[in-house]
């Protein structure tokens, strides 16, 4: 990997920064820099500002609606929309399913699902984990049976990010019983709409509403909903996960919660004088800020890698390890730092996350907002996306070939 710095990406983070400052509204930006899960208003005003610069799905293929940005100039852009507090987009659709559907989907999928994803105007939940088949997605006995021109779903998805307002979900079903249990799995779009579908919220630690079950009972999806082939479901998934595992480092969100930190330390005070002279807690964020240095680096070694050797995909479950620990990392220091006031949740005030505390005021503003808030929900990050237990057993066999 070459380190010298590109001036002509310099340039391009500048055209980023210019088109966030005169386009993003300011109202989507506070909310984003508070750090609750962006809501679907937000996102939909977001994505047609996306779309009207042709930035919408930035990395996807040219033929779909992509800019033909370098894997670098595209995490230049995602850094610098977090850094500007832009929402945080329908990851399932344009990071997940999207790429999927354009990598293995049929051209009548392709021609209707990408780009109503590139509007904004359909959103997506994932259904892959079940009870007993968390981590373990081998194990799932969601099954869909085929019946003419149809497969009828049975059973249950738990932990659906954002089901509440999805309008489509893709998922991993059982459409074979008599082989090994990965080969019996397919992957399949149903639309959310569909007689059948029961969706029951799971208020989270936090006081938030964003996880879901799901219920699918005697489901009709027609089987031009499958993606791929028959039993191709495994394959797919791994496509899929290698992506989130990657995304899941969130090293542009590290990066922008050690800037809020900072902030933080310098206004909160202990002892008389600001948080960030005091020897303990700077030493806490010095570490931090070199471990976060280190996993920017990381990503960055991974992105030069993927503009020509794929075989770099296995370490994405060490940036997934790695780059979950440390948001948590992030989150405690941030808690800390507001010192009493960090016992207090901080309810969004503008209600349009914790739906259960409506209009009720933070005492601190604007940095202790959402502070104690993410540091509970920031315990979900050592989960999603593979518990960190599972990376480790995939970084043993795949990496270092235990």
């Amino acid at each position: 990997m070459d380190f010298t710095r590109d001036p002509a990406l310099d340039d391009f983070r500048h055209e980023v920064r210019a088109f966030l400052r005169d386009h993003l509204p300011a109202d989507i930006a506070r909310r984003g820099w508070h750090d609750y899960h962006s809501n679907r208003p937000d996102i939909e005003r977001w994505m047609r500002i996306l779309d009207e610069k042709g930035w919408a799905v930035s990395h996807w293929p040219v033929e779909y609606g992509g800019t033909g940005w370098t894997p670098m100039q595209n995490y230049v852009w995602y850094e610098e929309q977090r850094l500007a507090g832009a929402p945080v987009i329908d990851r399932g659709a344009v990071e997940l399913v999207g790429p999927v559907i354009y990598t293995f989907g049929t051209e009548a999928q392709k021609a209707w699902f990408l780009p109503r994803i590139r509007r904004g105007e359909i959103f997506w939940c994932q259904g892959f984990s079940e009870p007993g088949s968390g981590s373990d997605l081998a194990s799932l006995r969601t099954r869909a049976d085929r019946e003419g021109d149809d497969y009828v779903v049975n059973g249950q998805k738990i932990w659906t990010s954002e089901a509440q307002w999805a309008d489509w979900i893709f998922m991993l079903v059982r459409t074979n019983h008599e082989v090994r249990p990965q080969a019996g799995i397919s992957f399949l779009l149903v639309d959310m709409t569909t007689p059948g579908i029961t969706r029951r919220p799971i208020w989270s630690i936090d006081e938030g509403l964003t996880l879901n079950e799901t219920f699918f009972d005697d489901v009709r999806v027609p089987a031009a909903n499958l993606v791929g082939e028959p039993g191709g479901g495994w394959g797919y998934a791994k496509y899929l996960l290698t992506n989130e595992r990657t995304m899941s480092a969130e090293a542009p969100h590290s990066k922008r919660d050690l800037v809020q930190l900072k902030r933080l330390a310098a206004t909160a005070a202990k002892n008389g004088r600001p948080l960030n002279r005091d020897p303990i807690f700077r030493a806490k964020m010095a570490r931090a800020e070199i471990e976060v240095t280190a996993l920017d680096w990381s990503v960055l070694r991974l992105l030069h890698g993927a503009e020509g050797d794929r075989s770099l995909d296995s370490v994405a479950s060490v940036l997934k390890l790695r780059g979950a620990e440390l948001r948590q990392t992030l989150a405690e220091l941030s808690a800390e730092a507001l010192g009493d006031h960090g016992l207090a949740a901080l309810p969004d005030p503008e209600g349009t996350h914790n739906l259960k505390y409506d209009g009720l005021a933070p005492p601190i503003d604007p940095e202790g907002v959402g502070i104690t808030h993410k540091a509970m929900f920031r315990r979900a990050t050592t989960i999603y996306g593979g518990t960190n237990e599972i990376q480790r057993t995939i970084i043993a066999k795949s990496v270092l070939g235990l």
